[in-house]
């Protein structure tokens, strides 16, 4: 059974990695890898992390690419791979650009489709942008769902999705984290919180991402404003540190507001090891991230979602997230309730991780086996 995993992202490629190690171990399944490059320099430092050598890569990623044009490029340079390939079953994870033009592509060629991370939904078209009607897309075209949760199930269920065509697995996002925070801090983690002096007995770490398209401008200025003034209660208490985002809408406001304050610490994008480590000596993350809202919870770090809605409820559910928007005043009380309380924080920090055990490549591939091609 030949299977083609198509990724093109940071987050797509952590998650994937343990599922293409999975394939390429397992007798009867020959693997295949094709990334599209829509995110260049942060996948490929997952690649070279994870040991994944793509047979194709598409190297899709431009300057300030626009959705319409990254589709279609994406769409057409997939459709070429799968007449070359001619795979059984194509896999993509969650819910990029990269996912709903592979499914596409696949469904075209009437090859079958499995949906790695399906079901997670906000019920706004808007919030993510474009990511929920990515992925609503691609549920349509699946064949086969890999959800993370109970939850996730119920949503498709909720959509008209065969039970027989959902599997829950876990998310292979926690696979990923625990392979990761298992190895050595990095050298450049560990200089860098003894030079801002974190660590027991010291300041405590506050871990930060902003770079969602639908907080770009007010909500993204809102949220730098509530950074500020977190810095300036806490100063020689805490250090935040921002890995801040390549996009040129996140790069300038972000420098222009932040830059010179003296307990914040600007740097470029963290690659996928120093960023688990940073995670784990954090005492808080502010994110709005899709992905530290699973990882971040499964270090036992409370997490403060700046976002309007999320896909991920379980975690509020379980009380390892909170969501605060972009407000603010909302982002410095809830900050500042979790850093003056220990109670609070502690209740946050121990809740039970719902995203998954490990073990879900385990499951992915299990299930291929057992469909066939």
């Amino acid at each position: 059974m030949k299977v083609l995993s198509v990724f093109g992202t940071r987050p797509e490629a952590v998650k994937m990695a343990p599922v293409v190690q999975r394939l390429a171990q397992t007798p009867g399944i020959e693997s295949r890898v094709c990334v599209t490059g829509q995110h260049r320099q942060m996948l490929d430092q997952v690649l070279n992390l994870f040991n994944i050598v793509p047979e194709t890569d598409l190297n899709l990623m431009r300057p300030d690419q626009k959705l319409a044009g990254l589709t279609a490029s994406i769409l057409t340079s997939i459709d070429e791979v799968l007449a070359a390939e001619q795979p059984d079953w194509v896999l993509a994870l969650g819910d990029t650009t990269t996912v709903i033009s592979t499914a596409m592509a696949a469904f075209y060629r009437k090859i079958k489709f499995g949906h790695v991370e399906a079901g997670l939904r906000t019920n706004n078209k808007w919030h993510p942008f474009p990511e929920e009607i990515n992925r609503r897309m691609a549920s349509l075209l699946a064949d086969l769902h890999f959800c993370p949760t109970e939850l996730n199930r119920q949503n498709l269920l909720a959509e008209g999705i065969a039970d027989e065509r959902i599997r829950i697995t876990g998310n292979p996002a926690i696979d990923a984290l625990q392979a990761i925070a298992s190895r050595p801090a990095p050298a450049e983690v560990t200089d860098l919180l003894a030079r801002l002096g974190v660590g027991p007995g010291g300041k405590r770490l506050v871990l930060i991402t902003a770079h969602r398209r639908e907080n770009f401008g007010q909500p993204l200025e809102d949220i730098l404003a509530a950074l500020r003034q977190i810095a300036g209660r806490y100063r020689g208490q805490v250090e935040l540190v921002y890995p801040v985002h390549l996009n040129p809408n996140v790069q300038g406001p972000a420098h222009a507001a932040l830059d010179g304050i003296s307990n914040i610490t600007l740097l470029p994008p963290a690659d996928y090891l120093p960023m688990v480590h940073l995670q784990k000596s954090a005492a808080l993350v502010l994110t709005d991230s899709g992905g530290l809202q699973e990882e971040a919870p499964a270090l036992g770090v409370p997490t403060l979602v700046m976002r309007e809605t999320t896909e991920r409820p379980e975690g509020v559910t379980a009380g390892t997230l909170r969501l605060v928007g972009s407000d603010t005043a909302r982002i410095v009380a809830e900050a500042s309730r979790l850093l003056d309380d220990p109670e609070a924080h502690a209740s946050m920090a121990h809740a039970a991780n719902p995203f998954g055990d490990g073990h879900a490549a385990e499951r992915i591939v299990a299930a291929l086996l057992a469909e066939g091609a």
